[in-house]
């Protein structure tokens, strides 16, 4: 494989392997691995937004009788078996 890279970027290549002394291709392999390994999972600010958010939203859940939940799930199951929606030629 054949990158190209900016002036800037390489530079970074050429210290890291340097004060490492490790070839540029293996800093390049590890930096891979690293960003593929954290690639997906959310920054700390997101988590600390999702945490605030669930900490706000929770309290204003309504309690339901566990009968009216079942009921509902229920209700949407049979919707679903029942095939969604008909088309003009049925």
């Amino acid at each position: 494989m054949t990158f190209s890279l900016d002036e800037e970027t390489a530079a970074r290549l050429e210290h890291a392997a340097a004060v490492t002394r490790k070839p540029k291709s293996e800093v390049v392999r590890e930096a891979i691995r690293d960003y593929a390994d954290r690639a997906g999972r959310l920054s700390e600010a997101e988590r600390e937004e999702l945490l605030e958010a669930f900490d706000r939203l929770v309290p204003n859940l309504t309690p339901r009788p566990r009968a009216e939940v079942d009921a509902e799930l229920a209700a949407i199951r049979e919707a679903r078996r029942g095939g969604g929606r008909l088309h003009p030629s049925q």
